[in-house]
């Protein structure tokens, strides 16, 4: 760790030591911190290591994370939590720790705040203290401000890996079996309408990667996001829409249901709606019953017989709708819950795979097709197995693609 006063010290040398007349490279940015330190270290009271920590530590508070630089170059952390400038925390295979680090103060974790959000080309003051953004590396980004979060500012990050995701790896995770993955590849090939749920931290974004490796080369593919995260795998005809904040200057606001009805004018093989999580719903439902077979979707729920519940609500967020209509719009729009989940020992998961069979008496049917079952326990890890407990029932998709 950098000593806290020699940080504070040199930032502020640096600072006086700018030429503010022009714009600085990195290289001369570091080659001026470098300087400031030796003059200040003539006694060579530091190491040659501490001197470079400090060096990068200031260096990274002008043009990279400041003090969440070390976590950010660590590929093995997977979310970064900022309560105020004085506690911050990470995740790290699977498990939440404390990161001895502090900022400065509010001042220094505003700026970088306010430099997030330019490279996210959003914005967050008072007036809007909480906004939804990404990092270049596709990284998804939340900001609460104070008063609105009464500690000091939060930040919460959630890393991807810096290769996307794919279903060998998924495989080596044991997040499936190579049977159902099969099964998976088909089904996207056949065009089914699949709906990825789960809750918080399930990897939705991740399985939804992993499954575009399966969508033909030949089709054009349109993804539809609030923050753009997928990181679809060698689609070559590909349209990436991102949702945008109303700002200053009369800036108007792009919502999702905007973006699918300009994403239907695109001629899409195949949508893909990055998280679901109100009026857009019914958007996707209609463009999914209106010949875009092989469109992908997520939201959050505890089942996938939740997940129809979760559907109702957010299509009457959109539309004043008998509830018989819309699970008739559920039932025909949507042909394949697969359910994500993780688990006690941070494993994640596919917990159930379900078709949706109709429509019976109001009531839309399930069919279940494979299910996770657990066996037991080994040295804190969870033993389990993949049942098949039924066949596919809407067999028209299937057939025609010639399985």
């Amino acid at each position: 760790m950098v000593n806290g006063e020699l940080y504070l010290e040199m930032k502020e040398a640096a600072l006086r030591a700018m030429d503010n007349s022009r714009e600085l490279s990195d290289q001369e940015l570091q080659e001026q911190i470098e300087d400031q330190l030796r003059k200040r270290d003539k006694e060579a009271l530091l190491s040659f290591m501490d001197r470079k920590r400090c060096a990068d530590a200031v260096f990274a508070s002008f043009r990279k994370f400041g003090v969440l630089q070390e976590l950010m170059d660590d590929e093995e952390v997977t979310e970064i939590l900022v309560n105020g400038p004085n506690r911050i925390f990470y995740e790290k295979s699977g498990e939440l720790h404390l990161f001895p680090g502090a900022f400065s103060g509010e001042g220094e974790l505003s700026d970088l705040i306010q430099a997030i959000c330019a490279g996210g080309n959003r914005m967050v003051n008072e007036a809007s203290p909480i906004v939804d953004t990404r990092l270049p590396d596709g990284s998804r980004v939340n900001i609460v401000l104070h008063p609105v979060s009464l500690d000091g500012a939060a930040i919460s990050i959630r890393r991807f890996s810096r290769e996307p995701m794919n279903m060998e790896k998924l495989l080596a995770y044991q997040s499936l079996t190579q049977e159902i993955a099969l099964f998976l590849e088909k089904l996207v090939k056949a065009g089914y309408n699949i709906f990825v749920s789960g809750g918080t931290g399930c990897g939705k974004t991740t399985f939804l990667n992993a499954l575009s490796e399966y969508i033909p080369r030949d089709e054009r593919v349109v993804t539809i996001e609030d923050s753009a995260e997928l990181q679809l795998n060698g689609i070559q005809n590909l349209v990436r829409l991102e949702s945008r904040e109303a700002g200053i200057h009369g800036v108007s606001s792009i919502g999702i249901r905007d973006l699918i009805k300009a994403a239907l004018r695109m001629r899409p093989s195949r949508l893909i709606v990055g998280e679901c999580r109100g009026a857009e719903a019914i958007d996707l439902l209609s463009a999914n019953n209106t010949g875009h077979s092989g469109s992908f979707g997520t939201g959050h729920a505890n089942s996938a017989y939740d997940m129809i519940g979760r559907l109702e609500t957010m299509v009457l967020m959109g539309m004043d709708l008998p509830i018989p209509a819309i699970r008739r719009q559920i039932a025909s729009g949507i042909d394949c819950f697969v359910h994500l989940g993780r688990l006690r020992d941070k494993s994640r998961k596919v917990l159930e795979i379900t078709e949706l069979a109709g429509v019976v008496e109001d009531e839309i049917q399930l069919n279940v097709l494979y299910r996770f079952v657990e066996t037991g326990e080994k040295e804190g890890k969870i033993l389990g197995k993949w049942e098949k407990s039924g066949d596919l029932l809407r067999r028209e998709k299937w057939e025609a693609a010639g399985f």
